[in-house]
């Protein structure tokens, strides 16, 4: 008969506070209070009849017994986590569960998702498009970190806008991102058509804040500033929440939005949109492609890897290859 093992959580509770050392970060990783992580190492501590940690006023150090059992715990952990896995993917047939923001899910992915679906019609493919912020600024602390882990506790793959620093999970940089402004072909023409940068101050600014969201800086002050632009105030015209709406307003001639061309590229390419001048800014940030790494090996989550990668080569293939509307 096996050996009757500690409570799960109690072990949970040691090894998250084990890896950072800290009964608070734990708590925070496990989206609990300190005193429940407090309370679980106890209990394993009088369960296993062996001291774990050796508490000072505001640090943990382990044990010599805690420091030799760890490894091995965490292999276990890394087996559970396997064989959870195998029983998805055994009950769901298939099944895959993809997070990424609404903007990336409505412009980027869905255009395109039919393409994978006519390919594995043996994966059943579920797209959860929800704004959940993530930092960008190259650190992942524990909070950031457990929200990570937590888009992923209802996801096989999430794809992430940012810097792509994201430790102890499988990532793969999809597209590098560019920003330039993008209009209707209608603003080319007309009272004021739109040939130079300076000509922009008599056309509605359009703002995706995503720019702001993320990077603390807006797409038009990236843009400007590089291009050098005098006499267009980049704080006026209209503001939108989502990518979507903007590109919507920008096709509908409101105005010109600058904006990223990958979330353009299928009406870039339908010349329903047009990049009216050749500068494009590089982004520091990037989207990628996240998962833990024991679901990287699923059939899958592999697949739709793979399948992901071609179609951003396509992808950077046509926003390269889109016309400059020439002037005049």
């Amino acid at each position: 008969m096996s050996q009757r093992l500690p409570p799960l959580n109690a072990l949970k509770a040691f090894e998250a506070a084990a890896r950072h050392l800290s009964v608070k970060k734990a708590a925070v990783e496990l989206n609990v209070t300190p005193a429940a992580v407090s309370h679980q190492i106890r209990t394993l501590e009088e369960y296993l009849n062996v001291q774990l940690f050796h508490r000072y006023n505001r640090a943990l150090e382990l044990t010599d017994a805690a420091r030799a059992c760890l490894p091995k715990l965490r292999e276990g952990f890394d087996c559970l986590a396997q064989a959870v896995d195998r029983l998805r993917t055994h009950t769901s047939g298939g099944m895959l569960t993809v997070s990424a923001a609404p903007s990336f899910a409505a412009r980027w992915l869905m255009p395109r998702l039919h393409r994978f679906i006519a390919a594995h019609q043996e994966i059943d493919v579920r797209v959860s498009a929800r704004m959940r912020r993530i930092s960008v600024d190259g650190k992942a602390d524990v909070a950031e970190r457990a929200t990570i882990e937590t888009w992923l506790d209802d996801s096989d793959v999430a794809i992430l806008y940012g810097h792509g620093h994201y430790p102890d999970l499988d990532v793969h940089k999809l597209l590098p991102l560019t920003v330039t402004p993008i209009c209707s072909p209608q603003a080319l023409t007309g009272e004021h058509p739109l040939r130079t940068p300076e000509d922009l101050k008599y056309h509605m600014l359009l703002h995706d804040d995503t720019g702001e969201m993320y990077d603390g800086e807006s797409f038009w002050d990236v843009w400007l500033k590089a291009a050098n632009v005098k006499g267009v105030d980049a704080k006026r015209g209209a503001r939108f929440s989502h990518a979507v709406l903007a590109f919507e307003a920008a096709m509908d001639a409101v105005g010109v939005v600058a904006s990223m061309p990958s979330l353009a590229a299928e009406d870039l390419a339908a010349g329903r949109l047009v990049m009216p001048f050749e500068l494009k800014v590089p982004l520091q940030s990037a989207y990628y492609l996240v998962c833990e790494p024991h679901a990287k090996t699923r059939p899958a989550v592999a697949a739709f890897r793979d399948w992901l990668i071609a179609e951003a080569a396509k992808d950077a293939a046509i926003t390269a290859a889109a016309p400059v509307p020439a002037a005049g």
